[in-house]
């Protein structure tokens, strides 16, 4: 029976989507050290046996569905290096992570079972800096190999986020492929899939006001006045429902349809990361590529009432990097999403490339204007659906940023550590969506961003050594590349030390002095011990 992998792969994806996802990291990915020998003269841990695999190449690709982040940049983060915090970008209060893919190859691990991992997660969260394991996730590392892939229902442990969002039912399927004698050169090494049925998040924003007064609290600024200031307070006393819940456009509560949510996905979305081995055009070698794909349908705000903004996902991000070992044979391509915003049968834009950046004012209406449903004004609409008449008095308080593409690419030589050859790297996002406050929020302590919901971010990594990944294997015994046949169940190959150089000449010698000491004891005289009479 195999072992099960350890806890510590439960969370591989959520660290390299809530930690990495910023710029991508050069490093091998974490796995076991190497252990040291004791003395400088004793022989390694351990040494394989039979025919080895030529080939060096590290990869990884992740994908995460959708990722919450509540006060964006308020959190100091903390280093155990003195002084260091205070030059460290600050984190949010709490973030969480759902739907999460992640595929990993790495030659160069200590231990078989991490040389391939593919994993499907259904969340990984972190509250002020702090993630701890998540348990739910399903989990396929080789060696050995898996002739098939590894499928299952995700369930969402519970979390700190839990009030906030409705997450609706999670698959996933993974499948790490390795040889033992060609090692990464299979077909694909690592592929790990993510989909989730839908989501809803957002019913409330903690870090807003939960109570409908706020008298004192808003301060007038330059672009201010007092009068205005009053004015402000005035309207949002007379809204359905406190600022925490927009005004009464959000319901402060789960809900099954996605109604009454900041932000809400109705149809499937899907995430996958493959890492595999390609061709290098002119090269016996291969170029070791990370893919990391979304499928999203569509993207609701703000769902089920008469300012719905509905997002169409015109075309789907993929991510996918590749190195051939130098900077000519290695890439970055990027398919940059295509969003267009639509809100009452009217585009207010379309989101690509070129046009990274929409903002969507939420505003109040001022007294002397009609209140139309006691709620606030998204977009173009009034609260009735009705476009927002010329000389229409109102003041905007937040802003509805929507931005795309984020793609941050980096690439650099690697000259020895794992091995010489060329290591690139890229992150991306479908969509940014957050809710900022303007001046005439004037409330304390505000930060820059109260809420960020991402859908889609995207990260891939991949090295090979110089020239390219060689797909072949060491001799074996007598110059044969075959491999050395399996050791029988229960009894694995003892590992090459000093116990395995003697263990054969500690056996017979063992065997002759049990001998000699049976013919010993066989050879003296037997005596009874007399028994003690009476005087």
């Amino acid at each position: 029976m195999r072992r099960r992998p350890p806890t510590a792969l439960a969370l591989p994806a959520a660290a390299a989507l809530l930690a990495l996802c910023a710029t991508p990291a050069f490093a091998v990915p974490t796995t076991t050290p190497v252990p040291s020998p004791v003395n400088p003269g004793q022989p390694p841990a351990s040494a394989a046996l039979g025919p080895q695999p030529l080939g060096h190449a590290v990869g990884d690709a992740g994908g995460g569905l959708a990722v919450i982040r509540l006060l964006p940049n308020s959190q100091p983060t903390g280093s155990i290096l003195p002084d260091l915090s205070k030059d460290l970008p600050k984190q949010p209060l709490a973030e969480a992570g759902f739907g999460l893919s992640s595929a990993q190859a790495n030659t160069e691990a200590y231990l078989a079972y991490e040389r391939a991992i593919a994993q499907a997660s259904p969340m990984g969260f972190a509250v002020g800096g702090n993630a701890p394991q998540t348990p739910g996730a399903l989990a396929q590392t080789a060696l050995p190999d898996n002739p098939q892939a590894t499928t299952g229902g995700l369930n969402p442990p519970s979390t700190p986020l839990d009030a906030l969002l409705k997450v609706g039912l999670l698959n996933g399927s993974v499948h790490a492929r390795w040889s033992d004698t060609l090692g990464p050169c299979v077909d694909t090494i690592a592929d790990a899939q993510t989909s989730l049925a839908s989501l809803s998040v957002l019913n409330a924003i903690p870090s807003l006001p939960s109570k409908p007064d706020l008298t004192g609290l808003i301060n007038p600024s330059s672009k201010l006045d007092a009068n205005t200031a009053g004015e402000v307070v005035n309207s949002l006393k007379s809204m359905s429902a406190p600022l925490s819940q927009l005004g009464g456009l959000l319901s402060g509560k789960q809900t099954e349809d996605g109604k009454g949510s900041l932000l809400s996905l109705p149809n499937t979305l899907s995430s996958r990361s493959v890492v595999k081995l390609v061709d290098i055009p002119g090269s016996k070698n291969k170029a070791v590529q990370s893919t990391s794909t979304l499928q999203v349908a569509s993207v609701k705000i703000l769902a089920g009432t008469p300012m719905e903004i509905d997002i169409n996902v015109v075309s789907q991000p993929t991510l996918q990097v590749t190195s051939g070992g130098d900077e000519k044979s290695s890439s970055v391509a990027y398919t940059a999403p295509v969003l267009q915003v639509v809100q009452g049968g009217k585009t207010l834009g379309t989101l690509d490339a070129a046009n990274p950046k929409l903002d969507v004012p939420v505003g109040v209406p001022l007294p002397g204007a009609d209140q139309l449903g006691k709620l606030p004004i998204i977009g173009q609409l009034l609260p009735n659906g009705s476009a927002i008449p010329d000389g229409f008095k109102k003041i905007d308080i937040g802003v509805l940023r929507l931005q795309i593409a984020e793609l941050d690419k980096k690439s650099q030589a690697l000259t020895g550590q794992p091995f010489a050859g060329y290591q690139v790297g890229a992150t991306a996002r479908l969509l940014d969506l957050q809710l900022l406050p303007t001046d005439a929020l004037g409330l304390p302590n505000l930060p820059s961003a109260l809420a960020q919901v991402t859908l889609g971010e995207q990260v891939a990594r991949a090295a090979a050594p110089t020239g390219g990944v060689e797909c072949g294997s060491t001799p074996g015994p007598g110059g044969s590349t075959t491999a050395a046949p399996p050791a029988p169940q229960g009894s694995p190959p003892l590992a090459y030390t000093n116990a395995a150089y003697d263990t054969i000449p500690l056996f017979w010698t063992g065997t002759a002095f049990l001998l000699a000491g049976v013919v010993v004891v066989a050879a003296l005289p037997h005596r009874r011990a007399k028994r003690a009479t009476k005087q």
